[in-house]
C-alpha cells in the first residue's frame, strides 16, 4: 500500500508525463498559433480605439511607430511638411547662399555645415579651411582598425562593415577615458565633441577602405591629402579625386543629407544610446545599423533599380505616357512607387528641389538618360499617385534622384549607397550627442505597454 507522500509523488509523475505527451508542438509550431489572435487584437483597437486618448496620447501613437508623436528634443534642425528642413532656421537655398564652399567648389561642403549644426552659426570660408584642416589631420585611420576591416569578407555587407569600424574606434574614445577616470558632468561635452571630431574625420578613410577591399582589391589608396578638405579627400580615397563634378556632387549631398531632424531612425538611435552615456563611437555605431535597415537607408537604392527596370521594359522610347503605363504597373503590382512620398513632408523635397538644380547645372547630366528618366517621372508621377490616392506626399523625395547620380558618374555598387549616406548623417548625429551632454539631456526611458493594458487604460481611464 502507498504511503501519501508516494501516492502524491506518483501522480504528480503522471500528470507530468501526461502533458508533455499530449503538448509535442514546437515553439515555432506554438508561436504560429499565437500570433494570430494577438494580430486582431491590434486590428481590432486600430479600428476601434485609434482616436482614442490614453493619457496626453492617441492610441495610434502608441502603436503606429510614436509616428509625429512631439517627444523628444534636438536642436540642430526642424522638420516642416510644408517648408521642408531647416538647419537653425536657415532653408536649403538659405544655405546655398551662404554656406561657405572648397576653395575652387561652389557647392556647399559638410564642414561648413558641420559649423552651423554645432554652433547655429554661418562659417567665414577662414573657419571653414581651418576646420577642413583639423579633419585632415586627424583623418588617419589607426592600425588596428585598418586590420580589422582588412580581415572582414568581402561578402559582408559594407554596412555591417562600417557599423564594426566605427565601433572599433571606440578603443580610443576620449569620452570613455575621461568617464573612467571622474571627469565632472561639467566636462562632458568637450570629450564627446573630441570623440565626434575624430569620428568625422576618420569616416572617409574607414568607408574608402571598405569600398576598396569590397569593389577594387588591386587598388591602392591614396594618403591622406592636408590640403583638401573632408569630401575632396573621400573623392581621392575612392579613386573618383580627378571627377570634379562627383567631388562638387558629393560635397553637396553630404552636406544636404547630413541631418533631417531627431525622429528619424537612425538619428534617433545615435541619441537613444547616446543618452546612456555610451561614446559618440558606439552610439553612432548603432545608429549605422539603424541606417542600414530597407525602411530607411536603403531607399535611393530602391528608386535606381525601380528606374533601370523601367528603362529597360520601355527602351529609347522615353514618354510621358510610357512612364504613366509603368508607374500604373508598378502600383496596380501593390507596390509604391520609390522615392515617392515622405513620413513627414506634404510637398516636393527641398533637397530634391536642390540635387535637380545640381543635375541642371552640369551638360553631362543634363544629356545622361538616367537623369532624363527621373525628370520625366516627377513630370507625371505626382498626378498619378494623386488619382490612385493613397499616398499622402505625391511629390518625391530626395532618394528620387540622389542614387541615379552616383550611377552616372559611374559609382554603381548600389550597396554602398548607404555607406555614403552613413558619413553624411554623422554630421546631425554626433552634433546633437555633444548638445546633450552639454545641456545635461536625461536617460531616454518612454513608458511601454502591452495590449491587454492599453485596453484596460480605454476601459477605465
Amino acid at each position: 500500500m502507498l504511503s501519501r507522500a508516494s501516492f502524491a509523488k506518483h501522480s504528480f509523475r503522471g500528470a507530468s508525463n501526461a502533458t508533455r505527451y499530449a503538448s509535442t508542438k514546437s515553439l515555432r509550431e506554438t508561436l504560429q498559433d499565437v500570433i494570430p489572435a494577438k494580430q486582431e487584437q491590434l486590428k481590432k483597437l486600430k479600428a476601434e480605439h485609434g482616436q482614442t486618448v490614453v493619457g496626453d496620447v492617441k492610441v495610434e501613437n502608441i502603436i503606429g511607430g510614436m509616428r509625429g508623436l512631439k517627444a523628444m528634443l534636438w536642436e540642430a534642425s526642424v522638420l516642416d511638411p510644408l517648408e521642408g528642413i531647416r538647419f537653425h532656421g536657415l532653408s536649403i537655398p538659405d544655405c546655398q547662399k551662404v554656406l561657405p564652399a572648397a576653395p575652387g567648389g561652389t557647392e556647399i561642403i559638410p564642414e561648413s555645415m558641420l559649423w552651423l549644426l554645432l554652433t547655429g552659426q554661418v562659417p567665414t570660408p577662414e573657419q571653414t579651411r581651418q576646420l577642413s584642416q583639423e579633419l585632415a589631420e586627424k583623418g588617419e585611420l589607426p592600425v588596428f582598425v585598418e586590420k580589422l576591416i582588412d580581415s572582414l569578407p568581402k561578402t559582408l555587407h559594407p554596412m555591417t562593415q562600417l557599423g564594426m569600424g566605427v565601433a572599433a574606434l571606440n578603443h580610443d574614445s576620449s569620452f570613455q577615458a575621461a568617464y573612467e577616470k571622474g571627469m565632472k558632468k561639467q566636462e562632458y561635452w568637450t570629450h564627446t565633441l573630441e570623440d565626434c571630431i575624430n569620428l568625422i574625420a576618420r569616416l572617409p578613410a574607414l568607408a574608402a577602405r571598405i569600398y576598396r577591399n569590397v569593389y577594387k582589391p588591386d587598388a591602392q589608396l591614396a594618403p591622406i591629402d592636408k590640403n583638401l578638405d573632408l569630401v575632396g579627400n573621400y573623392a581621392n580615397l575612392l579613386g573618383y579625386g580627378n571627377n570634379h563634378s562627383l567631388t562638387e556632387y558629393l560635397r553637396l549631398y553630404i552636406a544636404l543629407h547630413g541631418d533631417h531632424e531627431g525622429g528619424n531612425a537612425s538619428a534617433h538611435t545615435a541619441h537613444l544610446v547616446g543618452s546612456t552615456l555610451s561614446d559618440p563611437y558606439l552610439s553612432y555605431s548603432a545608429a549605422l545599423f539603424a541606417l542600414a535597415g530597407p525602411l530607411h537607408g536603403l531607399a535611393n537604392q530602391e528608386v535606381l533599380r525601380w528606374q533601370l527596370a523601367m528603362q529597360k521594359e520601355i527602351g529609347d522610347n522615353i514618354t510621358h505616357e510610357n512612364i504613366k503605363d509603368y508607374l500604373w504597373k508598378t502600383l496596380k503590382s501593390g507596390q509604391v512607387v520609390p522615392g515617392y512620398g515622405h513620413g513627414v513632408l506634404r510637398n516636393p523635397d527641398p533637397r530634391f528641389i536642390a540635387l535637380q538644380e545640381f543635375c541642371q547645372s552640369r551638360p553631362e547630366l543634363r544629356e545622361s538618360p538616367i537623369i532624363k528618366l527621373v525628370n520625366k517621372t516627377f513630370e507625371v508621377a505626382p498626378d498619378v499617385l494623386k488619382e490612385h490616392g493613397k499616398t499622402k506626399n505625391p511629390y518625391p523625395n530626395v532618394d528620387a534622384t540622389s542614387g541615379c547620380v552616383l550611377y552616372h558618374y559611374g559609382l554603381t555598387e548600389f550597396k554602398y549607397y548607404t555607406v555614403i549616406f552613413g558619413v553624411s548623417r554623422a554630421l546631425g548625429a554626433l552634433t546633437q550627442l555633444v548638445w546633450a551632454r552639454a545641456l545635461a539631456l536625461p536617460l531616454e526611458r518612454p513608458k511601454s505597454l502591452s495590449m491587454d493594458a492599453l485596453e484596460k487604460l480605454i476601459k477605465n481611464p
